[in-house]
């Protein structure tokens, strides 16, 4: 009796142990959650998905309804493993993904393999990754949206008949490695398009013509007119004459007009205005502004001397709201009032262009007004703090006054001619004091009367010529992407990134160029796949895709639709394209066992130099990039390698006679305490560290 009583007690306990189990999809998110939760909860990731359609076959079995055939991700074994021991022993289980169409995918396959009923609650979802909204979301559990998940599933199963039925097809007519899709296309044909322009941009000549004034203060004005008509001046002959006319005449101040002008400030960010604000502020690439942002938004450690805490600076960085909340709103208002005055404050309303779709979540924000950037500066890095500012600066200042100009404008006579002055003062700076934005310089004019007769200094005629259409760089790529509504930002920074993989593109600078092999396979995709690279047809796929989170729009309708003229294209396009055959393009190298020069070849996996002797030598090396640092060892070039799995390391090119290498990039510089190279460090606090392991010597200059 005392041993049944004693199981009976262990029972109990073990029962009472059992924990709430909340999955995430990355680990620093997890680690930042947990902290907020307790003992009573346990938070576990997924790290991304866990299912997904296989890598090697089309994955959708076109015969029964485009039925998508999902496995488990190779390599996931182990985190499916631990996430069914955990939710086996769990009291219940929150799918706690993102908070957009691929987190609630992702939370579907979790629910689909733990075997968790998908119509239980579930599931919870916060905008923000703070305590009090995760502890709000833990009181509020749904089930999955299953809304949601076909929106995601048709732009999967969408996207994979697109890129796994055209691509092989590219292999076999142009080169092995190279792809399409179905808003990578279209984005390259934009590029193409653009490049086109520009090749066929034919200048024109014009002139403009500028008075010189003095009246206290030097200011000039510009010829706008010509009896009463804007004037345009096509050559040096006619700017002559005009000089010659104004010249012999006489010019009495006209019209004086005094107003008040006023610069509002622009909404908080959305996904694709961040990423085109921090490419032109901060220069930084799509792909490091959201790298960069999720690590904002899933946590960041805060130590300062007021403040000990783990959360996520910003709210959720995929969205295309520019909507505020209103407890956001109130935060705003009381530190601008506080730190600026009540006369800097305005509670400013901002709609969204887009559709009801994309407002789910807030702009993006600062979760915590009061953290301001300079205050924790020492707990970011130095990419996260320049990000980190950006957002709070252009939060605040969305909520602030306008900035107030005092304008003058004067209209300056000469018989038939009309010259104009403008100036400006700044009477009360507003939002820019947070946030500056081509902050103009006080243009002044002096106190001008009408009908006063005024001295021109000089009057000179300027040689101009039109300009063709600026090539993309990221910024402008997302801005005309968003414009045309191809894709959706959480896309645009792959979309470049393959571009730029693919060698369908090139990065000059900071502008995009289209290569050789971009405009064969625009020019191929445009003859054979008219659709694909079409822009209207993009956009409104993504508008009848987004009606099936909207409405209840069946996904596999859209699907059908879409394939019953695309496998005809596909069957057309392989009987009729032909071989494409490039030329190899020469080097100086020479190949070390004929003679012959080596030439630049393109594989499945890049770029490699083999000899223009083939078939008859058959030789091949790597292209290597060099570090200009000699090898401490045997003397020779330190070079850049891979490794299997892709990782950049840096090796002797006297392998295999001579083994060594580093993991880190090397310097041409020494060690002060034992002689070794030192290596970069990409670290907030060490620039450069001995490669020996055995030295602890770390410098940051």
């Amino acid at each position: 009796m005392a041993d049944t009583a004693k199981k009976k007690t262990a029972a109990n306990k073990k029962t009472a142990v059992k924990k709430n189990l909340v999955i995430v999809e990355s680990p620093s998110k997890a680690k930042t959650i947990g902290k907020f939760l307790g003992s009573r909860y346990k938070v576990v990731a997924s790290v991304g998905h866990v299912r997904d359609l296989p890598k090697s076959k089309l994955g959708i079995d076109i015969e029964q309804d485009f039925e998508p055939q999902y496995i488990n991700i190779r390599g996931k074994g182990d985190v499916i493993k631990m996430l069914k021991k955990e939710a086996k022993d769990a009291n219940k289980v929150f799918l706690a993904t993102d908070p957009d169409r691929e987190g609630e995918a992702i939370s579907w396959h979790l629910a689909y393999i733990l075997g968790i009923d998908k119509d239980s609650q579930c599931r919870i979802e916060f905008n923000e990754i703070t305590k009090d909204a995760v502890k709000e979301a833990i009181k509020k559990p749904r089930a999955i949206n299953l809304k949601l998940v076909d929106a995601q599933q048709a732009r999967r199963v969408l996207d994979r008949l697109v890129g796994y039925e055209i691509s092989p097809l590219l292999w076999r007519k142009i080169r092995r490695g190279l792809s399409a899709g179905r808003v990578q296309s279209a984005a390259l044909k934009i590029i193409c398009d653009r490049e086109n322009e520009i090749k066929a941009f034919v200048p024109e000549e014009y002139w403009t013509i500028t008075a010189m004034f003095r009246k206290d203060k030097p200011f000039t004005a510009k010829l706008m007119q010509a009896d009463g008509k804007k004037i345009e001046i096509p050559n040096e002959t006619e700017a002559n004459r005009i000089l010659t006319e104004v010249r012999a005449g006489k010019f009495i101040t006209g019209k004086v007009t005094e107003n008040e002008r006023r610069r509002n400030p622009l909404p908080p960010f959305t996904t694709s205005s961040l990423q085109q604000e921090a490419s032109n502020r901060i220069n930084f690439n799509t792909r490091k502004t959201m790298m960069i942002a999720q690590q904002l938004y899933e946590g960041v450690d805060i130590k300062t001397d007021t403040v000990r805490s783990t959360a996520g600076l910003i709210t959720y960085i995929r969205t295309d709201s520019v909507r505020i909340s209103e407890e956001a709103k109130d935060a705003a208002a009381a530190f601008i009032t506080a730190h600026y005055g009540p006369e800097y404050h305005r509670r400013n309303t901002y709609s969204n262009k887009n559709k009801e779709v994309q407002d789910a979540h807030e702009a993006i924000r600062p979760a915590r007004i009061d953290l301001r950037p300079d205050d924790i500066r020492d707990s970011l890095t130095n990419d996260q703090y320049k990000l980190y500012s950006l957002i709070w600066s252009r939060f605040m200042a969305s909520q602030m006054s306008p900035a107030v100009y005092d304008a003058v404008t004067a209209d300056i006579n000469n018989g038939k001619y009309l010259f104009r002055a403008t100036g400006s003062k700044m009477k009360f700076d507003g939002f820019l004091k947070v946030y500056s934005q081509n902050k103009e310089d006080d243009r002044l004019l002096p106190q001008l009367t009408e009908g006063e007769e005024l001295a021109a200094d000089d009057v000179r005629g300027e040689q101009s010529f039109t300009q063709p259409p600026a090539r993309f760089t990221e910024a402008s790529l997302v801005k005309i992407l968003e414009e045309k509504d191809i894709g959706r930002p959480s896309t645009y920074a792959p979309i470049v990134a393959t571009l730029l993989a693919r060698k369908y593109i090139s990065r000059e600078k900071k502008t995009l160029v289209p290569t050789e092999l971009g405009f064969i396979v625009t020019d191929m995709m445009e003859e054979y796949f008219k659709e694909i690279v079409d822009t209207a047809f993009t956009s409104n796929m993504e508008d009848r895709l987004d009606q099936i989170e909207i409405r209840d729009t069946d996904w596999k309708d859209i699907i059908r639709e879409f394939y019953s003229g695309f496998e005809k294209e596909l069957k057309y396009a392989d009987e009729k394209i032909e071989k494409v055959e490039f030329e190899d393009q020469m080097t100086d190298e020479i190949c070390d066992k004929c003679g012959k020069h080596m030439v630049i070849k393109h594989g499945r996996f890049g770029s490699f130099l083999a000899c223009s002797g083939y078939p008859d030598c058959k030789n091949t090396k790597p292209i290597v990039v060099s570090t200009g640092v000699k090898c401490p060892l045997c003397g020779k070039d330190i070079v850049e390698r891979r490794s299997k799995k892709g990782r950049v390391f840096y090796g002797c090119s006297g392998y295999p006679d001579c083994t060594q290498l580093y993991w880190d990039k090397p310097v041409n510089e020494k060690c002060p305490k034992c002689g070794s190279l030192l290596v970069e460090k990409k670290s907030k606090t060490v620039k450069y560290a001995c490669s020996n392991n055995e030295c602890d010597y770390k410098v940051n200059r």
